[in-house]
């Protein structure tokens, strides 16, 4: 019987545990989707959204107590600024599992945890991507043109100057027999 069992063990000691998941959970919230396998998926679910409630009480304890178990500031903040108000209509089930099959090591069963969103929220990101994509291919367009230009003006500044080499030029126009290769063992013709 498993009366009262109440949590994975993870087959770690109780201290690597916490780290454990307290690492992947900061993750979640700093990446807002996070590759690992389904057990521990599953155990940094709870704590997940547990603590996503808290931040949607948004007061100081709630700060204090998220603080304590989120190993960022900066992540910490962005729970409270960010990800909090997503959920605030929402009551619970804020994360998702999708299993994606056996790692290759250790054919592990391996899965995505990662934070429900909204079909506005997809579309405004969606968006966010795409404007960011064009900003960026214009700018290598203007390096492109920017390059030209200068390629342009180095060729011009080449034609001003005096040549040089000019008695490689002349044993190059001469007629020569077969090339020599050099390999390993001694130079080869043909």
């Amino acid at each position: 019987m498993r009366h009262r069992k109440d949590h994975r063990k993870l087959s770690r000691t109780a201290s690597h545990r916490r780290a454990v998941l307290r690492n992947l959970v900061t993750a979640l919230y700093q990446y807002e989707r996070i590759e690992t396998t389904v057990a521990k998926a599953k155990e940094a679910r709870r704590l997940a959204e547990r603590l996503i409630t808290f931040a949607k009480r948004g007061d100081l304890a709630a700060r204090r107590h998220v603080a304590r178990f989120v190993t960022r500031p900066e992540v910490t903040h962005r729970l409270f600024t960010t990800i909090a108000p997503w959920y605030a209509e929402r009551h619970g089930g804020y994360t998702r599992i999708i299993r994606i099959g056996p790692r290759l090591g250790d054919a592990g069963e391996t899965a995505y945890l990662e934070l429900v969103k909204t079909v506005e929220q997809k579309e405004k990101e969606r968006a966010e991507r795409l404007a960011a994509e064009e900003a960026k291919e214009k700018a290598l367009k203007g390096e492109k043109a920017a390059k030209k230009s200068k390629a342009a003006a180095e060729a011009a500044t080449e034609e001003e100057k005096p040549r040089r080499g000019r008695r490689r030029e002349e044993r190059e126009s001469e007629i020569v027999g077969p090339s020599k290769k050099r390999t390993r063992r001694g130079v080869k013709t043909g």
